[in-house]
This record gives structure tokens, sequence and C-alpha cells, in this order.
């Protein structure tokens, strides 16, 4: 796992078992390597069995998550230790399993020293941490380790991401306006703005010659773009630049961008079917300029890899447990259906295009994610599992029909009842372990 520094920390004492405890070490160490990379892992030549060894070790690092493992009881000293030196790195608790009981003495009392831990760790940080009790061998202790790993290589991207925000929302949708200093303050993350205007003034400066790059790459991606008025073609292709040249100029990781109604009022031509290929190659966005709804794709992207599907609740069939998602035309290329493909179409309300129009492809594991803002300032996680079926596109635009593990209807009834935001993420993608985590690491509060 690449771009990230994981410090493991095996504590203990050596008045225990060392021939046990040395052993659960090389394997601890082995596994560690092996799932998270040997350039990835910062690792002591044996267990740090004092605290002034532990502190000598970690004096000269700079890690983004910590392992703090009990490979033998270790008192609440050593914790200590390590919350000093790093106030901000999220850790991971792992405590191993005693040896089975022979009627002698205890050979590691690793659980015992968990407890120490968490008790220090909970009086010195207001964040949740994560823990895990298992062998080196075992799934869930691999799961969480790759987990905990995904989410604090999330962390680090989103401190480092300059998030464009294109225009204002629009009347009525002020849950996806973000304050600037919100932003940096909770997830590290700075806001970039520009009005739509700019950018249309930009596209309509650009001559056909200018274009012809962008009209191909369309044109390889969206089906049917030759049936499209060709002034309405040309300008998609100058707002596809215009946008496309904007991102690269200003290093934009992801953008949140304002639609309706002035690229149809203003410019003549929606802004969909450039976000859609934006979205294909990687370039988070979000349309009506929700730009939580931009974070929350980003995040899903960092952990899956996959670009991320944006849009709206808009039909529950509790028998099946589904809940249908859809947006006007937006959805990433990527994610269209092999038998029809990514095709264009015009906007179902304002009859211009164009738009992207298709359904998109299954996956066996899905999760529905949406960043929240709640109305004391502070942050919520919305995260539901289930997987995406094999389903046509529903109406006219983007749509996915996902199965969710829990009741689709109970979980439609208490996210309207809670107050939730009507725009979300499905990602493709098994991530949902690593979104709690990440959620801890930014102490918001995690719902599941």
């Amino acid at each position: 796992m690449s771009g990230i520094r994981v410090l493991y920390l095996p504590i203990g004492v050596g008045t225990f078992h060392m021939e046990t405890a040395s052993d659960q070490f090389a394997r601890s160490a082995a596994m560690l390597r092996e799932v998270l990379g040997e350039e990835q892992v910062i690792c002591p030549e044996g267990g740090l069995l004092s605290v002034d060894a532990l502190r000598s070790f970690i004096a000269d690092k700079t890690p983004d998550l910590i392992i703090l493992q009990n490979l033998t009881f270790a008192n609440a000293a050593y914790t200590y230790e390590v919350l000093h030196a790093f106030d901000r790195a999220p850790i991971l608790l792992w405590t191993l399993r005693e040896p089975a009981g022979d009627g002698g003495r205890l050979k590691l009392n690793s659980l015992t020293g968990a407890f120490s831990a968490g008790g220090a760790i909970r009086a010195m940080r207001d964040t949740e941490f994560e823990y895990v009790l298992g062998a080196p061998e075992e799934e869930q202790v691999r799961r969480a380790v790759r987990s905990a790993a995904l989410a604090a290589r999330t962390l680090k991207q989103m401190r480092s991401l300059r998030l464009l925000a294109v225009g204002h929302t629009p009347e009525g949708f002020g849950f996806g306006r973000a304050l600037d200093q919100e932003l940096m303050g909770t997830f590290g993350v700075r806001l970039v703005s520009v009005e739509a205007r700019e950018l249309i003034r930009t596209a309509q400066s650009y001559s056909e010659e200018e274009i012809r790059e962008e009209l191909e790459q369309a044109g390889q991606e969206l089906k049917g773009l030759e049936t499209m008025p060709e002034k309405n073609v040309l300008d998609f292709a100058r707002l596809y630049r215009a946008y496309r040249t904007y991102v690269q100029e200003h290093e934009i990781g992801a953008l949140a961008s304002r639609c309706w109604p002035d690229f149809f009022t203003d410019f003549g031509t929606p802004v969909c079917a450039v976000l859609s290929l934006l979205n294909s190659e990687k370039i988070v966005c979000s349309c009506e300029a929700d730009v939580y709804g931009a974070l929350s794709m980003y995040a899903g992207q960092e952990m899956t890899g996959s670009a991320a599907f944006f849009g709206d609740p808009v039909a529950v069939d509790e028998k099946e447990s589904t809940i249908t998602f859809w947006h006007c035309g937006m959805a990433p290329t990527c994610l269209a259906r092999e038998d029809t493909g990514a095709c264009v179409g015009v906007h179902p309300n304002r009859k211009i295009g164009p738009t992207a129009e298709f359904g998109c492809r299954e996956a066996e594991k899905a999760v529905i994610f949406r960043i929240g803002r709640k109305n004391d300032g502070t942050f919520r996680f919305f995260i539901r599992q289930g997987s995406v079926l094999d389903r046509p596109r529903q109406y006219l635009g983007t749509s996915l029909v996902i199965r969710t593990e829990q009741n689709a209807g109970q979980i439609v009834d208490r996210a309207v009842r809670d107050g939730w935001e009507p725009h979300y993420a499905v990602l493709y993608g098994d991530c949902a372990d690593a979104l709690v985590m990440l959620g801890h690491m930014l102490g918001a509060e995690v719902c599941v």
C-alpha cells in the first residue's frame, strides 16, 4: 500500500515468556510486510521491552498510522509515550491471543495490556481508536490492518486535496455548501472557488481547432454524440476543455460544479456530460455544487480505486430490499453497462444535450456513502453496504439499483427521519470498514 508510513510498535516487558513473544513478533512483522508492503512498514528489530527502548525507537519517526501491539503486558506509561510523541497519528491497537492455559504462568498477558493502553488513549484523545484481537494469521486481523492503512492513506490524501467549487449551490440546496475553514479544520482540505461564468467565458473563447482533442476523446467515450446538434457538441467540447484545463493548472483533485440553471440559460449546453467524462478520468465531480458530495466521492474513490456514482435516492422496493439512485446524466462513463455503453441524450427537464444516458454495471460489493454536516457544524458518516444489481437504465439520465444488506425500506425511513442529505455516493468495492475507521480518525459520528 504505497504512499503511507505505518509504524509497528510491539511493546512489552522481558519478564514474560520471551520465546513465545519472539515468535509472535516475527509472525506479526512478516504479516504486516505482506499486507502493506515491505517499504511501508517501519519495524524495530525486536520487541520494545522498556519505555526507554520505545522512546529511542520512535524519536525520529513520522508515521501516518501507528499499530500499537501488546507483545506482552505493558503498562500505560508506554502508551503515554506514544501519545506524547504523536498527537495526530491514528492508532490501531492490536491484542495477541493468549496461548491456551496449561496450569502454568501466563505467557504474554497481552489482553490486560490492551486495557491499560485503551484507557490511556481514551484519557488523552477525543477521537475513537481502532482495536483488533487475534493472531497474525487470522483474517479479522489482516482485514483490520488493511482497512486502517486504507483509512490512514485516504486521510493523508485529503490533507493534500484541493477541492474546487464551481459556482454556488442553487436555492434550497444549501446542504452541499461548505465553508473553507470547516473543510480545512476537519478534513485538511483546501477549498478553491471559481464562478461558473468564468469557466463559461473561457469555454466560449476556444476555437474549433483548440477543442479537437476533447471532441476525439468524447467521441470514443460517448455513443451517439454525432446525433446532437453541432453547436451543442462544439460547446460541450469547449466546456470540457475549460474544466480540464482549470483542473490541471490549479492541481484540483475533486470538484463540485453548479449546473442549473446557468449552463442552460447562459451557455445553452449542459455540463452533465463534461462531469461524466471527468469522473471517468478519476477527476471526482459532483453536480449542483455539492461540496460534501464531492468529498464523499473522493474518499470512496481513494479507497476502492474505482470512480464513484453520485445521485439521488429516487425509488425504493421494500420486497426486494433495493434503492434506485439516479441523476440527470453525469455518472462516470466507465461505470456504464457493457451491453449499452455510455450513450448520450438530452436533459430530462430542459430537453437540451448532451447528457450521459445509461444504467450502471453490476457489482458484488458496494457501499452507499455520505459525509453529512450536522446542524451544530460537526460531521457524520452514512455507511450502508449492498450490491449493485444487473439492471438497465431506470429513468432518463444515469441510474443504478443497489440491494442493501439491511432492509431498504427501513434504511430510507431512518435516513429521512434523521435529516440526511438527498445526495449520496455509491462506491464500487468493499470499503465499509475503512470508511468507519476514517470517520473515527476525523472525529465524525459514524452511522452504520
